[in-house]
């Protein structure tokens, strides 16, 4: 697959609730996901990213979620991601927006990078 039509897949699924797929078809196996913060900021390897994603389903409800059109240039393209969520054990409710930037090797996303201002 081409960068563009990665791109049109990762912003289609992840705007219908079909994010597993993006991680099923899109990713290569040797991903490598970069968080701004956090206790684990890197993420190697899709068992490392499915872990990630574990907690995020354990820490958060997510009420709903925006991807906007991407942005592509060569093997790169950006996203901008919106999410409104409660923190679990808080019970605090919030919405923020982040860029998540995503580089393409061979058919498939072999880094994702994922900038937003900290709490």
């Amino acid at each position: 697959m081409k960068t563009q039509e990665i791109a049109n897949n990762l912003v289609e699924w992840c705007n219908s609730g079909q994010e597993a797929r993006c991680y099923q078809e899109l990713y290569s196996p040797n991903i490598v996901s970069v968080e701004s913060g956090g206790e684990n900021p890197i993420a190697k390897g899709m068992d490392e990213v499915k872990k990630k994603g574990e907690w995020w389903k354990e820490t958060f409800e997510t009420h709903s979620t925006k991807a906007s059109a991407p942005t592509v240039a060569d093997n790169w393209f950006s996203v901008r991601h919106e999410m409104d969520t409660t923190h679990k054990p808080s019970g605090h409710r919030s919405t923020m927006a982040e860029i998540g930037v995503y580089q393409v090797k061979d058919g498939k996303i072999v880094k994702e990078q994922f900038f937003y201002d900290q709490p």
